[in-house]
């Protein structure tokens, strides 16, 4: 029965709807936020703080951030999903569009 129930978890996992998005890090204790695009939003946070945590993030200020203020001084948010669109290069536009409107809004550093 286990075999069976994995089967059916890796092909609900494979026919999933990938949805694009933009997302914001913010840090609690000094003000600061980042805004980055992800083409499967549902995924971006574990490999952030995965990277973050393991000291490995390629974004040298906000992982001093998260050094200097700790973890729990940090949130995560969905700012916008954007649904599927038939062309990659399509997508890939409309997110870095997309990000670009939102770092400029909240006065955000890229991610």
């Amino acid at each position: 029965m286990q075999r069976e129930a994995r089967r059916a978890a890796i092909a609900a996992y494979k026919e999933r709807k990938i949805v694009g998005g933009i997302y914001l890090v913010r840090c609690e204790t000094s003000g600061e936020a980042w805004v980055g695009q992800w083409p499967d939003i549902e995924t971006i946070q574990t490999r952030l703080w995965f990277t973050l945590r393991q000291g490995v993030n390629p974004h040298k200020k906000l992982l001093e951030a998260w050094r200097r203020h700790g973890e729990a001084q940090f949130s995560f948010e969905v700012l916008e999903k954007l649904e599927d669109e038939e062309s990659p290069y399509i997508r890939a536009a409309k997110l870095k569009e997309r990000a670009s409107y939102w770092r400029e809004k909240l006065v955000a550093n890229a991610v």
